[in-house]
C-alpha cells in the first residue's frame, strides 16, 4: 500500500475524529506522512512527534496488526519528540 493511499485513509478517519498536535510517520526512503491541521499529507515538515517505522509496519500498525508498545519493544517503531502526541494517536486508530 502506498503512503498516499495510507494518507488518504487517515484523512478519512480525521473527518470524524480529532487529533491534537502534529505527528510524522517517517518511513525512510519511502517518504513521510504528516498529520497536522486536521489532515494528513505526504509533504514533509517539522512536527511535535516523529514515529520512525517501515512502510510495511506502518500498514500493520494502522490495521491493528502491530501493537505500538510491541513495535517499540521490538525496534520496529521508534518515537522521538512529544510522547503525548504519540499517545493521542491511539484515539485516532480506535
Amino acid at each position: 500500500m502506498s503512503l498516499e493511499t495510507i494518507a488518504a485513509g487517515i484523512r478519512k478517519a480525521l473527518e470524524t475524529r480529532r487529533f491534537s498536535g502534529t505527528l510524522k510517520f517517517d518511513c525512510g526512503p519511502a517518504g513521510v506522512i504528516v498529520l497536522a491541521d486536521g489532515t494528513a499529507t505526504t509533504e514533509d515538515r517539522a512536527t511535535d512527534c516523529t514515529l520512525t517505522i517501515s512502510e510495511e509496519n506502518l500498514g500493520k500498525l494502522l490495521a491493528g496488526k502491530l501493537n505500538p508498545m510491541t513495535g517499540v519493544m521490538l525496534g520496529k517503531l521508534k518515537v522521538s519528540g512529544d510522547l503525548g502526541v504519540a499517545m493521542g494517536l491511539a484515539r485516532l486508530l480506535s
